[in-house]
């Protein structure tokens, strides 16, 4: 309770800076300044819907209100950037009447440019990144073994049945070896989007569909969400490995809860040590784990790669600059220890429909020999 009434003191905070900082230099006249108070006004109250709406929710509601959390990221950064402006402006008597308008109307076209593009970014289907990855000692049948890796796809309030499909569609044209989701596709009950996900029984490859949870199945009741998975064909690696056989050649998939899962079931406490048990040393492993943070446990355990998501790659700015508070890194190929790391960008979004400076990506990585790629 004293959580959110500081989350919403602060909003009503920042809504009032944004008003009274930018509103009396847009020159609106009266009843245009009346509007714009109002829309912030409006913008306060749908935000407050924005954070709470999950599963179904009113389409309407839902997309006011999470557009709204958008919006008034970049009106309140934007706007807080202004302010910087204007007093070293001051300081060094560069102050005037033309500075303080012009920068108030940059902030409104800044805030729409971001706005358009971030929307179009996001709903349009992700685009395939393509990335080769060296481990040690590959076998030479694994050569060029490809991985199709899905990542927080965030069904929900405003990603629906479409947009599945053609992450379906896209996915499957790349006639993978394996395709591997890692964690967070949903944001809300089975019940409400159970049509919704259906889509995803469709993908197929070589060795099949394999999944782990994010923090988002826990939120959303993930016992059910994994009975759910199951009979949509995705296997779940609960803190479990499968030893594929590709052309003569093995592979240790294995996988773990989300980071955080014992807070919601002390069952599911994240164990890449238990995940990896009785996996032959002689054979790649790979490891599919929500969060990056989990690397330095699952380096012990004797992991050559893990792939990771949850970061969205910030989603817009300038929200990536703030990840690595929680993570070790944002996105990309990454290292630790003996170890290799790949963070998805994630191929939804979520809360908030924009991407902006971190494209959601569907990633086909390829195995490849340590030796025939320059260091």
């Amino acid at each position: 309770m004293t959580r959110r009434l500081l989350v919403g003191v602060l909003l009503i905070g920042l809504h009032a800076f944004v008003g009274v900082t930018l509103i009396p230099d847009l020159a609106l006249g009266p009843f245009g300044s009346v509007l714009a108070w109002a829309y912030l006004a409006l913008s306060a109250v749908l935000m407050r819907y924005g954070v709470l709406v999950r599963g179904k929710g009113n389409a309407v509601l839902a997309w006011s209100g999470l557009l709204a959390m958008g919006i008034f990221s970049s009106l309140s950064i934007f706007s807080l950037l202004r302010a910087f402006v204007l007093a070293v402006a001051s300081l060094a008597g560069w102050e005037s009447a033309r500075l303080e308008q012009g920068s108030a109307y940059a902030v409104i076209v800044a805030v729409v440019a971001v706005t358009l593009f971030g929307l179009l970014n996001a709903r349009r289907t992700a685009r395939v990144v393509e990335r080769d990855i060296a481990l040690r000692n590959l076998p030479a049948a694994l050569e060029g073994f490809s991985i199709v890796q899905l990542s927080d796809i965030h069904v929900g309030p405003t990603i629906k049945r479409g947009y599945i499909d053609a992450i379906v569609k896209r996915a499957n044209g790349l006639s993978p070896d394996l395709i591997v989701i890692t964690g967070d596709l949903v944001d809300g009950s089975v019940a409400d989007l159970r049509d919704d996900i259906a889509p995803l029984a469709q993908l197929s490859s070589r060795h099949g569909v394999y999944v782990v949870t994010g923090n988002h199945e826990y939120y959303s009741g993930a016992d059910s969400w994994i009975a759910a998975f199951e009979r949509l064909n995705m296997k779940v690696l609960l803190n479990r490995h499968v030893l594929l056989a590709h052309e003569g050649a093995r592979l240790v998939l294995a996988g773990i809860s989300d980071y955080s899962a014992e807070l919601f079931n002390p069952g599911h406490r994240s164990d890449p040590h238990a995940a990896l048990a009785g996996a032959p040393d002689d054979v790649p492993r790979v490891l599919l784990a929500h969060q990056p943070r989990s690397a330095k446990a699952v380096v012990e355990a004797g992991c050559h790669l893990q792939l990771s998501g949850h970061t969205h790659g910030g989603q817009f700015w300038p929200w990536m600059h703030f990840v690595q508070w929680q993570q070790p890194w944002v996105a990309g190929l990454q290292r630790v220890g003996e170890m290799q790391v790949y963070i998805s960008r994630g191929t939804g979004y979520w809360g908030p429909p924009l991407r902006f400076g971190a494209p959601s990506e569907i990633t086909r990585i390829r195995l490849k020999k340590a030796d025939d790629l320059a260091p």
